[in-house]
């Protein structure tokens, strides 16, 4: 069962598939990484399984936000940290992966819940607040620092936000 949380709430879910142990390049349909491991026979990458030991913190889930969480998920990415404070709006339906009955969630709430059916193996974990207040920035820091896995800091901050405070707060 994928584990959501949002804000320290969490709640099941059962997963579209099954979560894959051990990634295989062997090329059939029912691999959803066997054209991602390709890069691995291509030489390209020298060991792709290691993606599921990485994490990632992304910062904003609107235009850019939410591509690069969907593409990094459909990667296979170990586990995904979101932020945003806004919610889902029908005007978001144009250019963004949520669906209309997602209408008034939190953003980082109906990500994870759409992402979670895209790809059970990510672990994800979501955050509704702005983190450019004292309280909530001082949280940000240390989801940052131990926030990865086993609690160790995460590998990657992706600054996906759209106004100056948010991307100052993020380079602090």
């Amino acid at each position: 069962e994928a584990k959501l949380a949002n804000a320290g709430v969490e709640k099941k879910k059962k997963p579209a598939r099954q979560k894959i142990e051990k990634l295989s390049a062997k090329v059939t349909d029912e691999n959803p990484y066997s054209r991602l491991m390709a890069l691995k026979r291509m030489g390209i990458v020298e060991n792709y399984e290691k993606i599921r030991e990485v994490s990632i913190m992304l910062v904003g889930v609107g235009g850019v936000g939410s591509v690069a969480a969907e593409m990094l998920t459909r990667c296979g990415v170990g586990k995904l940290i979101m932020f945003d404070y806004d919610k889902v709006e029908l005007a978001n339906m144009n250019r963004l992966f949520f669906r209309p009955n997602q209408a008034g969630m939190t953003k980082v709430a109906a990500a994870a819940e759409t992402l979670a059916d895209i790809n059970p193996d990510v672990v994800f974990e979501s955050y509704s607040y702005d983190i450019t207040t004292v309280k909530n920035f001082e949280h940000f820091q240390g989801r940052m620092a131990k926030g990865g896995l086993n609690g160790k800091p995460v590998d990657l901050v992706l600054c996906c936000v759209d106004n100056y405070e948010a991307r100052m707060a993020i380079n602090q």
